[in-house]
């Protein structure tokens, strides 16, 4: 097995107990206090306070990716762990300026209108200015703010981190004696062999079983604490406040959501296909991920990237030329291993103006699009550091915009290369990653909006979650043999109080990206330059303008469908060529 490379820290802070690290939490505590002084005087102006406050948030920003970056490959590891601490702790300072910050755009509102007018100076800001300013009218007065963010802390803060940390570290006995991971045994569900991949399934609910009480016990105070807040701040729900975060309004999120809902039975159609093409009469949870046909290749890294970097650049120079210093300058952590989560991402560090992207690359096609996806994000990253960050801030719902991209073009590009029975495999593979985000996600969408409601009135026990989520697949995926009741323990995005649903911008992210290529197709002379501006200006508009900057209107249902029948012409492909 070929050594895997590890990401290089080096050319950002090294490490946590650095001097250039702990220089610039201690940087960016006294700079908050200034500003917090500053911004009570009735003599300091708007630019200089935006200025301020957003070389704050760089150093925040990429303070707290750093450290969570070191956590995430080692959550065992004790000094890791206290630099997530120090820099929440810290962050605190942040937050009390965030609020002081909203009050003084309030204070200001004359000079906003005036600066941000067209041809004025901060006239790129308008959108954003704006945007602070309605988000003020949900921000509670500064003391109860500030307590929030300490609550938020040392509660639920903490439960997303034991969550994500006994997810890492919690591991059953496997056939040979060996411990294995909760990451290491799903790995399993891409096996060929339905004994080992029902085994390792067996094997994970244990591991689910054995935690629920404390998983149980994290997302109640989560989303319990989620509700009182969302309350008090003034938001008509939890939904209200996510949608308000993706810069999505409500017509948009009913197109997208409809879309989902009228084409399950297309999903449904292939999820029959692919039970017969596994000689199966209905598939289990564990047999959604099990490869078809027989050109499941495999890929070494040294093969995914030399892949990754030829398909970028056959669409785009620039992003060519971005993967490739990303391989070459080690921004890619890719080994599996104990105490490592599990997954992948994608982070950004606007002070050095890189990026890393962790994975768990297991030698697989679907490691290869999965670096791709990552590879994407990055890219995206690439265009919005210059600029300052609060025009560079892009909500969830366009933050796929361009890893969804990445990773058609290179699915297109290994479809031309493929066989007859490769061909059937990566057509399978396509289509399962879109069930996923189309029919899984919806799923997850369900539950969450199931455990917001009857979280209002009670906690729910261990089983009562477990029954919701199977109910949930039971009315996305339909008929399966056996479900997942422990999905919930699985995915952490349930546990954030930041943004909650974290689900439906992916199913946006994936539809919006292949809207994107049909255009691609229409004009590939002229894209590379409309992609990178409609990127550069996702931090600064509504996800509606970002969209129509580049003549996509995401608020017709017309417009998801579209991305949806290039999901349908893989899907009825498929099921011709598993009769081949």
């Amino acid at each position: 097995m070929e050594k895997l490379p590890t990401w290089d820290m080096s050319t950002l802070y090294g490490d946590v107990d650095t001097p250039l690290f702990l220089g610039d939490l201690d940087r960016m505590v006294s700079l908050s206090k200034e500003l917090e002084r500053q911004l009570l005087n009735p003599e300091y102006g708007l630019v200089p306070a935006l200025d301020a406050y957003q070389k704050i948030l760089d150093i925040n920003e990429t303070l707290d990716a750093f450290a969570n970056s070191l956590r995430t490959t080692d959550t065992t590891n004790a000094k890791y762990a206290k630099a997530v601490t120090q820099v929440g702790e810290a962050s605190l300072e942040v937050e009390k300026v965030d609020v002081l910050f909203l009050s003084f755009l309030v204070s200001h509102k004359e000079e906003i209108h005036t600066l941000t007018a067209k041809g004025q100076e901060l006239e790129a800001y308008k959108f954003v200015l704006e945007e602070a300013l309605e988000r003020q009218k949900h921000t509670l007065p500064n003391e109860m703010e500030a307590l929030a963010a300490e609550l938020s802390r040392c509660g639920t803060d903490a439960f997303s981190r034991l969550q994500e940390a006994v997810s890492a570290g919690a591991s059953a006995t496997w056939c040979d004696g060996q411990k294995k991971t909760a990451t290491e045994l799903r790995s399993y569900a891409f096996s060929s062999d339905r004994v080992l991949r029902k085994l390792a399934f067996d094997k994970e609910l244990e591991i689910w079983k054995e935690h629920e009480e404390a998983f149980s016990a994290s997302l109640n105070g989560v989303k319990g604490a989620t509700i009182a807040l969302d309350k008090a701040r003034g938001y008509e729900s939890p939904l209200a406040r996510s949608l308000f975060q993706s810069r999505i309004d409500q017509t948009t999120f009913e197109a997208l959501l409809g879309t989902l809902e009228k084409n399950l039975p297309l999903f449904r159609s292939y999820l029959a296909t692919k039970a017969k093409a596994l000689g199966l009469e209905e598939l289990a949870f564990y047999d959604l991920f099990a490869p078809v046909g027989k050109g499941n290749r495999s890929y070494t890294y040294e093969q995914a990237k030399q892949f990754i970097i030829q398909r970028m650049g056959s669409f785009s120079p620039k992003v060519g030329a971005f993967v490739t210093k990303a391989f070459a300058q080690n921004w890619i952590d890719p080994e599996a291993h104990p105490g490592k989560i599990g997954g992948a991402y994608d982070t950004a560090f606007p002070l050095f103006g890189q990026s890393r992207v962790l994975s768990n690359f297991d030698y697989s096609y679907n490691g290869v699009s999965t670096l791709a996806h990552e590879l994407g994000h990055a890219f995206h990253d690439s265009v919005v550091l210059p600029l300052p960050h609060m025009l560079r801030s892009y909500p969830m719902t366009l933050a796929e915009t361009a890893s969804i991209f990445s990773e058609f073009i290179a699915f297109k590009g290994a479809l031309s290369l493929a066989d007859a029975s490769e061909k059937v495999t990566l057509e399978e593979h396509f289509i399962q990653d879109a069930c996923q985000v189309c029919v899984d996600i919806l799923c997850r969408f369900y539950f969450e909006q199931e455990v917001f409601e009857k979280r209002k009135s009670e906690e729910l026990t261990a089983d009562g979650f477990c029954s919701l989520m199977v109910d949930c697949q039971k009315r996305t995926y339909g008929g399966l043999s056996e479900y997942h009741p422990y999905m919930w323990a699985v995915k952490c995005h349930y546990y954030s109080s930041d943004f909650s649903f974290y689900n439906y911008p992916y199913a946006f992210g994936q539809l919006f990206g292949l809207g994107l290529y049909a255009q691609y197709q229409k004009d590939p002379a002229g894209f590379e330059d409309k992609y990178v501006m409609m990127l550069s200006k996702t931090g600064s508009a509504s996800s509606m303008d970002v969209a129509a900057s580049i003549g996509c209107d995401i608020r017709t249902p017309s417009f998801w469908q579209a991305g949806m029948d290039i999901i349908g012409s893989y899907i009825r492909s498929f099921a011709h060529d598993c009769t081949l």
